[in-house]
């Protein structure tokens, strides 16, 4: 047979275990009672506030892995059906101005346009401005550019009579 060579490893030796450990765990016997000065709770009353903090730890575990994230998602669904409500008014305006767009590429849209916006008129038409009468503010104070306002509105009211 061959001569073993001794190896080299980074394990720390351990003593071999006695007879009477085989088949045991390494971590102990857990059914052997704990001495009482060893105990972690040496009284019940220290007991019972110990398993009260577990159980309250357990709870805020609970709630925090489990019910906010559960809440999270509900309050997520109800925004995006919010969402989508805004991005079908959103698509709908969108679509009323592409309208608009393709409307105003056309010659009569760009010559509309211009008599609504800009005042256009054509060759050989007059523009007259007409003035809903109740549009016109009357009670003016009394004073210099006012009275040129007042009498000014009080001739398109009243236009003199032509001879």
């Amino acid at each position: 047979m061959a001569e073993r060579r001794p190896t080299r490893s980074s394990t720390v030796s351990r003593p071999p275990r006695p007879a009477s450990d085989r088949g045991r765990s390494r971590l102990g016997d857990t059914t052997r009672p704990i001495v009482r000065e060893r105990r972690l709770a040496q009284t019940r009353r220290t007991l019972v506030v110990l398993a009260v903090v577990g159980i309250a730890i357990v709870g805020a575990l609970a709630a925090a892995l489990f019910f906010l994230p559960l809440r999270t998602y509900l309050d997520q669904n109800e925004q995006i059906a919010e969402r989508e409500s805004q991005l079908a008014q959103i698509s709908a305006v969108v679509e009323d101005l592409r309208s608009e767009v393709e409307r105003l590429r056309t010659t009569d849209g760009i010559q509309e346009a211009a008599r609504a916006e800009l005042g256009f008129v054509e060759e050989g038409e007059q523009r007259q401005s007409v003035l809903e009468p109740n549009g016109v503010p009357t009670d003016l104070p009394e004073g210099w550019p006012y009275d040129l306002v007042e009498n000014i509105v009080d001739l398109r009211r009243n236009p003199p009579a032509t001879p």
